[in-house]
């Protein structure tokens, strides 16, 4: 069989590729979210969950913002700011969205703020500032794409567990993930559609399926953290 660098390059062969990885990585496979969906995490681990998550979640806008502003076509510009504009820009933000979940869980803002964070929660959050703020903006974008696309299935399935087994169903503790239920469905496909547009041959591809691969790890690894430190059986990622 001819190998995948040896054919000629297409945007089909790169995105499929690009979303065979991510399968193959799918947080929803992480025994952590297993677990979740399962109803056998404790209250404990869903909270350190919740605390070291929120820093991803208060990064995530500065990785949009160093990825706009190094991409010199407007017209590629604009699905990013949306983004931007709508993780930062609503009232309660997405970061303050996420911190009412923590308080559903039963911590206080000052706790989640408080948190010490992690080696595997600072490594997750300077990968993606490293991958969205240097090297083709390419790499950014399919670090981002990796992330964004698994979203609307992993917060539909969050919900769905924390109401059958945890007893939360307060619009306001559920509230992020509804919300990222559909938007991401839109980030998704604005973001496929950028990187069919601009990963133009295959050593743009192979440096973008290097940053999705890094991202994808980061995640992993950040749910391996709270997995170590709850005595949750887990295999560290590669």
């Amino acid at each position: 069989m001819t190998s995948s660098a040896q054919r000629p390059y297409t945007a089909e062969l790169f995105l499929r590729r690009l979303d065979a990885a991510i399968a193959a990585k799918h947080v929803l496979t992480h025994p952590f979210y297993q677990a979740w969906n399962q109803g056998t995490l404790s209250l404990e681990a869903l909270q350190d969950y919740a605390c070291q998550y929120y820093r991803h979640v208060a990064a995530f806008p500065t990785y949009l913002s160093a990825l706009h502003s190094r991409i010199a076509d407007p017209e590629l510009r604009k699905p990013i700011l949306q983004n931007l504009m709508e993780e930062e820009g609503g009232s309660p933000n997405h970061p303050e969205l996420w911190l009412r979940f923590a308080e559903g869980l039963g911590l206080t803002k000052s706790q989640v703020l408080n948190t010490a964070v992690q080696r595997e929660t600072a490594a997750c959050v300077a990968t993606f500032q490293a991958l969205c703020g240097r090297g083709h903006f390419t790499r950014g974008l399919a670090a981002l794409y990796a992330y964004e696309s698994q979203i609307p299935e992993v917060s539909e399935t969050k919900i769905e567990g924390l109401k059958q087994h945890y007893g939360i169903r307060d619009v306001e503790t559920l509230r992020y993930f509804a919300v990222h239920v559909e938007a991401d469905r839109a980030h998704r496909a604005q973001e496929k559609q950028l990187l069919a547009q601009t990963v133009c041959d295959e050593a743009m591809a192979e440096e973008a399926l290097d940053a999705a691969q890094q991202a994808l790890e980061a995640l992993w690894n950040l749910l391996s953290g709270v997995c170590r430190r709850h005595n949750i059986p887990c295999e560290a990622g590669n």
